[in-house]
Parts: C-alpha cells; structure tokens; sequence
C-alpha cells in the first residue's frame, strides 16, 4: 500500500486519509475518491489530498478484518459486520468466554497493522455482548499478513469460544464443630444458593455434618449418588494442608486432589478435587461472602462444563488481585442493562401526524397483513435488541392507542403535534428512561422494515468511534429509520417546526455512518392511498 500526499488530479480510486469539509459537502476518511470528488477538491482550491492507495496482493481494511474475525469465531461466537477496519464479535449464548490467550499474543506480533482485543478470559458474558474486536490500522493489508493471522485464529481450537452455562444440580456440603451455630451455616448455604442460581443452576443436595473426614467423605458420596456435580464443601474450619480434613475426606471417597490453593486474593485457601470424574470444592472461607473471589472463578467454568485442573488454577494470578476492587458486580457480567460492552438503545416511533395526503384515513390504522400499520412497526422494532419502544401519539391518539394494546410499547401523547414534527421529536426523547446510549427515530408509516434491518443499525452503532449517526441506505438513498447517540439530543430537542432530526446530518456529517440494506423496506413509507394500495398489490 502505497500512502502520501497525491495531487488531486491525480488521485482518483486513491482512498481519502483524512476527512475534509468542502463547500459541496464533506468528504470523509476512508472514501474512495470519485471524479465527481476531484472536481469538488478542485473547486474547493485542494490542489493535493493524503491518501492512501492500495497494491496488487493488499487486502481492503474491512476484508481483512472481516477474514481474522470470522477464522477466530468459534462455538457460540458470531462476527458482526466490518466498518471503517474493525470488525467485533460477540456471545451468541451466555456462557464463560474461552480464549488462547498465547495464541492471542502470537496473532498481535504479526503485524502491527493487524491488532485483536478480547474481554477478559474465563469472564461470564452475556448473549449479545462483545467479547472481542479485531481493528487493521491502514486501509489494507498484504494478502500474507492476513492470512497468516487467520491461521493463527484458527488452527487448533478457534482463537474465542463461549462454553454455554447449563443447568446444573450442584451438591452443598457444610460441616460443624462444637458450638458452630446453624444461623452460620443457613448465611453459606444462602450466598451459595444465590451465586449458583444466578449462573442458572441450583443447589440440588445438601447435607450438614461433622467437621470430620468420615463424615465429610460420606456427605460427598451421598450428594454424588443423588446426580449432583460440583460438590462444593464449607469447611467449618480453614484448610491449611493438603491432608486437612476435607482433602482427606475428598480422598476417602475415592477422589484425588488435583490443586490446593490458588494465587488470586481472596481465595488462597481454595481446594480443587475430583471423585469418579466430578469436581469437587473445598470453598475458601470467603466465599461464605457475596463479594467477588476466586471461587467465582472456579464456579463458573465448572458450571459451564468447562474442565479446570491445577495448571488452569495456576494462571489465574495476573489480575488475580480483587481485595480492592470493590465495584466488580457479583456475578461477572451483570449489574448493567443490556450486558457490560453493549449500547443501550431505544426506539422512537413518531406517530401523531394527520396524514393529510391520505384524505380522511388514519394511515397508522390501516391495516397491513391483517394487523394495524404502526403495531406492525412496533412489532419490528420489539423484535430486536432495542431496550424498549415509545410511540409518540398526537391527531387520533386514543384509536392509536387502541390498536397498540398488548404491544408492549410505551405510549406517549404529544399535546403540541400540530406544531411539527420536532414537537414529537422531543416528547419521545423527554420520556427515554435513564441510561440510553441512543436513539433510533423510526416512523410510524414503515410497514416493511423487518428485525435484520434494525439490528444492522445497532451493529454499526459505535460513537466512540465516529459512527454516532446510523441511517440505512438502499442504492444509496437514505432511509429510515436511523439512530443517533445520545450527546445530540439537547440538539434534538431544540428543533422548531416540521423537521425532523435529518435537519443535523450537515452539521455532523463527518459522524454520519451509512449501512446498505438490499432491499427497499427503509425507503418505503406510507404516505397516499395510491402507496397503501400498492402495498397491498391493488395498483396498476
């Protein structure tokens, strides 16, 4: 790949470095550069442009992004499409994310150009969130550099895999001394009962016995025998050897030990075991405790069927330092709407105009496929992963209303409507809950629009990294509906008149990101009699 500054006349199929803003309109980074782009340079006095063109044997950015992303996926990975040279993947299921960490290394030595980013091994993560990123830095790479880093990716195990957490039945011993009090014991069983059910399995035995190696050994079969595994045991005195009481009862019972401590704080004491193929887990003493530990770190791969052995317990010590860290939520993965790494967004559905080129009908009423046109809307829109959908009503709210019973959606009226179309605008922003990352403005005129077309939106929704306004193309023609991160919506909000948000894209056109959709469901729109027979199939 070739880079520098080229002179305009010059640089036609040569791909733009840097966004430029013209008097014609902005030029942004990454575009290839037309004939009609060279006259607007000329006109605009550019007599030379930074780009960057690409050799015979180089690979665009977003293919070779797309080409890692897709060799590293592996069993309940998908990959999401590529922008601007970044690809993310994401946990089709929840479950522990599994990643060659050495391998993840071996892939980032390769080329500085090609870079892979993963959440943190062995976390829980949810369906939906982003576990990895694979992000080229130039406009291409040599064909070479990435297919050596696809092998990489994927020889062997897949470099990222989500091992799925299953429903389990997990056995629950807890033993006593002399004095113990049952209060102590009914505090461990709770916080385990709460840990294992937050994971989707439940405490399935339990049993309460003497802090002695018999009796521990015969509760441990006991809780097997019933189908249980893990068995976890609460030591109602701390392990300070491998021969203690609850590794010697592992070992009565037929078992092994397979680890004894771990370096991860708190959680040295843990005992790691085996009898006839199940785990067995000598807790710690602090996982009597909802805080987070290196339990937790255990409990989770044994519940996703993941095997661990001492080596696994071994290399869990960078980043195995939790006594300070007080804001991890317990479980890993939870506390945050919509999943940690994931954009929160709702949905808009402006629904109160007069349709007034369709005569005395309500548009939004008629039906399409037996169904009212904007439940139909609705219906798509809470087919995503939007967090939820507010209808802006205004001209024949409560027949709107009526027909959006049952919906699901959350109505709001817009007293103003006759004022415009801002005025709706900023009655659905006004009532958005709390924690929106976005918005996306749909109409409520739109019957075609299907679940595959939002979420395309949602995919590409990254402001961090430029893309904040999100609007579907169709043969290059903008559509509906489209998404805007939340920093604009004081901008939205003070709006005047009939316009709608589209009034902002020259102002942040340079934060503008156009996603294709092949068919025409985001330019269709409802708008006369003559289209709402046409959908129908009545039309000539």
């Amino acid at each position: 790949m070739k880079f520098g500054a080229v002179p305009v006349e010059y640089a036609e199929g040569a791909i733009l470095a840097h966004t430029l803003h013209l008097p014609s309109g902005v030029l942004k980074k990454g575009r290839c550069l037309s004939e009609e782009d060279l006259a607007a340079l000329g006109a605009a006095g550019h007599t030379e442009v930074v780009a960057a063109r690409l050799e015979p044997g180089d690979i665009p950015e977003d293919g070779a992004a797309a080409t890692v992303a897709t060799a590293a996926a592996g069993e309940g990975v998908r990959v999401g499409p590529a922008y601007t040279g970044r690809a993310n993947l994401y946990a089709e299921v929840r479950g522990v994310l599994l990643v060659q960490r050495e391998r993840v290394d071996a892939l980032n030595e390769v080329n500085e150009g090609m870079t892979v980013a993963t959440a943190t091994p062995g976390a829980v993560v949810e369906a939906g969130e982003m576990v990895a990123t694979v992000k080229v830095i130039p406009f291409g790479l040599f064909r070479a550099v990435v297919e050596r880093c696809a092998t990489l990716a994927r020889v062997g195990a897949h470099l990222l895999a989500i091992a799925p957490l299953r429903s389990r039945r997990v056995g629950l011993v807890l033993t006593r001394l002399p004095g113990t009090r049952e209060s102590t014991l009914d505090k461990a069983s709770g916080v385990l009962r709460a840990r294992v059910e937050a994971l989707g399995s439940v405490v399935g035995f339990e049993a309460r016995c003497a802090h002695a190696e018999v009796e521990v050994a015969a509760a441990v079969c006991s809780a097997l025998d019933d189908g249980c595994a893990p068995v976890v045991v609460f030591g109602a005195s701390a392990m300070v050897d491998r021969h203690d009481v609850v590794p010697a009862a592992i070992v009565r019972a037929g078992g092994v030990i397979e680890h004894f401590g771990m370096p991860v704080d708190p959680g040295n004491l843990l005992l790691l075991g085996e009898v006839d193929g199940a785990a067995v887990v000598g807790a710690p003493g602090c996982a009597r405790s909802p805080q987070p530990s290196g339990f937790d770190d255990v409990l989770q791969r044994l519940l996703a069927g993941v095997s661990v052995r001492a080596l696994d317990v071994q290399h869990m010590g960078a980043g195995g330092l939790l006594k300070e860290i007080r804001s991890r939520p317990q479980p890993r993965g939870l506390g945050s709407e919509g999943g940690a790494g994931r954009r929160v967004v709702d949905a808009i559905v402006l629904a109160a105009g007069r349709s007034r080129r369709m005569g005395q009908a309500n548009k939004l009423l008629a039906e399409v496929d037996g169904e009212p046109m904007v439940a139909r809307v609705v219906r798509t829109l809470r087919g995503s992963r939007v967090r939820e959908v507010i209808v802006v009503t205004g001209h024949q709210a409560e027949p709107v209303r009526g027909a959006l019973e049952g919906s699901g959606a959350r109505i709001v009226h817009n007293p103003d409507f006759e004022q415009g179309m801002s005025t709706s605008l900023a009655a659905g922003l006004g009532a958005l809950a709390p924690g929106a990352d976005g918005a996306l403005i749909a109409l409520g005129d739109m019957p075609l629009l299907r679940p595959p077309h939002v979420e395309a939106l949602l995919e590409a929704f990254d402001p961090l990294e430029g893309r904040a306004v999100v609007v579907p193309t169709h043969r290059g023609k903008r559509g509906n509906p489209v998404l805007w991160a939340a920093r604009f919506f004081p901008e939205m909000r003070a709006l005047a008149g009939d316009v709608g948000a589209r009034a902002l894209f020259l102002a942040h056109a340079g934060e503008v990101c156009e996603v294709p959709i092949d068919d025409e469901a985001v330019l269709v729109d409802v708008d006369t009699p003559e289209a709402l027979a046409a959908l129908h199939g009545e039309a000539d």
